[in-house]
């Protein structure tokens, strides 16, 4: 279904929202030809952290970015909003929209999500790209650790009850004046019509289910994903694109997958890559995707 929402939009792209697995996500879409890419973006995101991007990928790509459960404008109702349950989400909706396989990509904290999905359903499958992403059990719970460099906002984003005490109302503050100038290096890749949109919807009533639901799977599913990593390991071919965090993702990837990764570390570029560099991270991907589909 094709439908009108208060996000702002670009050409060529349509929204969409697809009832599936209890809940109603919303996507875009973009392209009418070639290989399908599915991106899903990390935190304090929504499908507009690709904006950029789609237009570069849809000129020879069928591309689909979505909102996972919780975040941007999809469905924030009573509900699970864990990483597996999110995964499950993008397998339904592959389904559902006759996609698969996919080039699957995955920003930030849906690592989880796009890892759990390349693991248990290789069929929906083409490729794996991972942006500045780590794993639960492979060294992404140590980003927690306050005394050694972490970040607070994990632990407040996990704990019940919290984010909604300190960070509602505050979502232009908290986005604009801490998350996305802390982690960005390319000045003024990410505008204050970019802040808006994503505290837009982190301002919606329940608007932080989505990031609680993901960072309290974060602290709690490390035994659970190395055990899957274990008994399935990634058998498609996979990207990492690396920004702020250097070879972080690739040293990730590389634990969970029985093939090295391909790896690109875009230098000067902050955590957000998309925002940041779109032309670098659309032309790394294509690249991949391209080798991936030629073989």
């Amino acid at each position: 279904m094709s439908t009108t929402f208060p996000t702002p939009t670009i050409p060529g792209v349509t929204h969409h929202m697809a009832t599936i697995n209890g809940t109603e996500l919303h996507y875009v879409s973009a392209g009418v030809a070639g290989s399908p890419i599915l991106l899903v973006h990390g935190f304090p995101e929504s499908w507009w952290t690709f904006h950029k991007v789609i237009p570069l990928l849809a000129e020879t790509h069928r591309v689909c970015a979505v909102d996972l459960r919780g975040f941007g404008d999809s469905s924030n109702a009573d509900g699970e909003y864990g990483s597996a349950t999110s995964a499950e989400d993008l397998h339904q909706l592959i389904a559902h929209l006759g996609l698969g396989p996919v080039h699957l990509t995955g920003q930030d904290i849906a690592g989880s999500t796009v890892f759990r999905l390349a693991a248990t359903h290789p069929e929906d499958v083409l490729s794996l790209t991972g942006i500045e992403m780590g794993l639960a059990g492979f060294g992404l719970e140590g980003l927690a650790d306050v005394t050694h460099g972490g970040s607070w906002h994990i632990g407040v984003l996990a704990a019940p009850g919290i984010p909604e005490m300190l960070l509602v109302g505050r979502e232009r503050e908290f986005l604009g004046d801490w998350a996305f100038p802390g982690m960005t290096a390319v000045q003024g890749s990410i505008t204050d019509e970019d802040v808006a949109e994503f505290a837009r919807v982190y301002a919606r009533p329940n608007g932080w289910r989505g990031a609680i639901g993901l960072y309290t799977s974060m602290l709690s599913e490390g035994e659970d994903l190395r055990a899957l990593a274990a008994s399935a390991p990634l058998s498609v071919p996979t990207l990492t694109v690396g920004g702020f965090g250097g070879p972080f993702t690739e040293n990730t990837v590389n634990q969970v997958s029985a093939s090295p990764a391909k790896s690109v570390v875009l230098e000067g570029v902050g955590h957000y890559v998309a925002l940041e560099a779109p032309e670098a991270f659309a032309n790394a991907v294509l690249k991949f995707v391209g080798d991936v589909d030629g073989k």
